[in-house]
């Protein structure tokens, strides 16, 4: 016991035995600063200072954006943003995949692969479906009053439907020269007609445009539908007067000369007319000159 007694006290002796820290000028050996320490201080100095500077970085890590450099530590702000992104990558991919189908299905329209009239109208439009039952077909006084007048003015238009005859009389889209005309065996289902840049393209008929849009092969291209099973194309476009769903009256502007798409030689019009699935020859029903 009296061993182990010593032993303490000489251990607690040497932890609070003074020493004397002293800076002196090398050159003339007079003191600067000087300072009385004890081990026991020197190890709580040390111990606190270790402590502080050790919550200082913590602070310093987590309070701050020097964080994101530490392998295995993700950004709040980066994960906010890659999921945006997710959002709108899938937003877009959705917008795609109807675009490529409903520009399949005009594609297969006008190879004649399927009726016109069978475009996926009802699977792309089904949730938009409205039970007649539920609606009021009751025609009101303006209705009434429009339907009159339309039908005062068609009865004088010599380009729309002839419902006697049963025939549909064409109007020219262009006034210009044809340098290449409608050859089937050289799958060339069109005429080419030169004419200047900017200069009006009209529609042949009345009808709804059902495409209305840039296509990197064929530049700007407006399609356009008719009484019949008729449908019109017109490509290289310089511009386009009319978009999707507009109903457009025969001779109407629709479109100007251009030189766009990669297929396109100079300022020209590529016209397609295309009956019941199948191409026919333009110049068999449209007088050019």
């Amino acid at each position: 016991m009296a061993k182990k007694g010593k032993k303490r006290k000489e251990i607690k002796r040497k932890l609070l035995h003074k020493y004397r820290l002293v800076i002196l000028n090398e050159s003339t050996f007079e003191e600067k600063i000087s300072f009385k320490l004890s081990r026991l201080n020197v190890f709580v100095t040390g111990s606190l200072f270790i402590i502080i500077l050790i919550g200082l970085t913590t602070l310093l890590i987590a309070f701050t954006p020097l964080r994101e450099y530490i392998p295995g530590y993700s950004s709040t702000r980066l994960k906010r943003q890659a999921t945006e992104l997710t959002y709108k990558t899938d937003s877009m991919v959705t917008v795609l995949d109807y675009t490529n189908r409903y520009l399949n299905n005009v594609r297969m329209v006008l190879k004649g692969d399927v009726e016109n009239n069978s475009i996926n109208r009802d699977s792309m439009f089904e949730q938009f479906k409205i039970d007649p039952s539920t609606v009021d077909l009751t025609p009101i006084r303006e209705d009434s009053v429009l339907r009159a007048e339309v039908a005062l003015e068609d009865k004088y238009n010599l380009f729309e439907r002839n419902s006697e005859t049963g025939s549909i009389i064409l109007f020219s889209p262009l006034s210009g020269t044809i340098s290449e005309s409608y050859n089937a065996d050289k799958k060339h289902y069109a005429v080419d007609i030169v004419a200047p840049r900017d200069m009006p393209v009209k529609s042949v008929a009345r009808g709804t445009v059902i495409f209305s849009e840039w296509t990197a092969e064929t530049g700007y291209v407006i399609i356009i539908k008719h009484e019949n099973n008729l449908i019109s194309v017109y490509k290289h476009n310089g511009s386009l007067n009319k978009s999707q769903g507009d109903i457009v009256r025969a001779g109407e502007v629709i479109a100007s000369v251009g030189n766009t798409g990669e297929f396109t030689t100079g300022p020209h019009l590529h016209f397609e007319l295309w009956s019941s699935g199948a191409a026919v020859n333009p110049e068999d029903y449209i007088d050019f000159n």
